[in-house]
């Protein structure tokens, strides 16, 4: 399925199906066919959005966790919204967070999935070798509880972003400020209806990060997915809108 990406203003973005919008934001090496099952899915039901995260385009000294955030707000004043539900994966997840601890009287509903925002551990100890082809596709796959997810599409993409220097400084720049904004002391304070789905053999944000989360957040559900990596939403499509779609329906969502 192809999608039409709109461009208006500074913002690209996928826009489909109608009611309440769900929005979508993808994580650091996250395309949009990320969530191709649960655009499908929910499109029924809601307007489902991704807005493009301009993760290289920021200016380097901006570039962080929080001018996402900020790029988010912007999004969706652009689009009229008073109130939205936000659904992130990974670095998205944190976006999310930091989103609805500025803006908590926008936000309806908060889905994280392999979130960081507390630890994560994207490269473990060594940044990819930006030569090494080989190398990549290692960490490509421990995204992943079924290495067969690292397709030759994801490796390439993920080949070309560490080999420009420019996206490899934003990047070093998106994780440095991912560890200095931790959300422990804020997750407290925040009340929204809040929905956890985790792999349980998530090795970048692992499952201890999840039951942090679930204890911290004081409104929210943590729902698991065996088998499963740092994208559950791409491993197991089917499990992850199955339980999301019924904490929804749950939560009149």
């Amino acid at each position: 399925m192809q999608y039409v990406i709109k461009e208006q203003q500074q913002f690209k973005y996928i826009e489909e199906g109608q009611g309440e919008p769900l929005i979508l934001l993808h994580g650091l090496f996250g395309a949009l066919s990320n969530f191709r099952d649960v655009i499908e899915h929910f499109k029924t039901t809601h307007t489902v959005l991704i807005p493009m995260l301009p993760l290289y385009s920021m200016p380097l000294l901006t570039t962080g966790v929080k001018s996402l955030a900020h790029f988010l707000h912007d999004f969706i004043q652009f689009k009229g919204y008073d109130r939205v539900n936000l659904l992130g994966n990974s670095l998205g997840g944190h976006v999310a967070l930091v989103y609805s601890k500025e803006h908590p009287e926008r936000v309806n509903a908060l889905i994280l999935t392999a979130s960081s925002g507390l630890y994560e551990n994207a490269f473990g100890s060594s940044f990819p070798r930006r030569e090494d082809k080989t190398f990549i596709k290692q960490k490509v796959a421990v995204t992943f509880y079924d290495p067969k997810h690292a397709t030759d599409e994801l490796v390439d993409e993920c080949f070309e972003v560490v080999n420009d220097r420019n996206r490899v400084l934003r990047i070093l720049a998106l994780a440095k400020s991912a560890i200095r904004h931790n959300m422990s002391n804020d997750l407290p304070h925040m009340k929204m209806k809040t929905c956890l789905i985790w792999g349980k053999n998530d090795t970048i944000t692992p499952p201890e990060v999840a039951e942090e989360f679930h204890q911290l957040l004081s409104n929210s559900s943590l729902y698991w997915i065996d088998e499963c990596g740092h994208a559950p939403m791409m491993e197991h499509p089917e499990r992850f809108n199955a339980l999301l779609r019924d904490w929804m329906n749950a939560n009149g969502i």
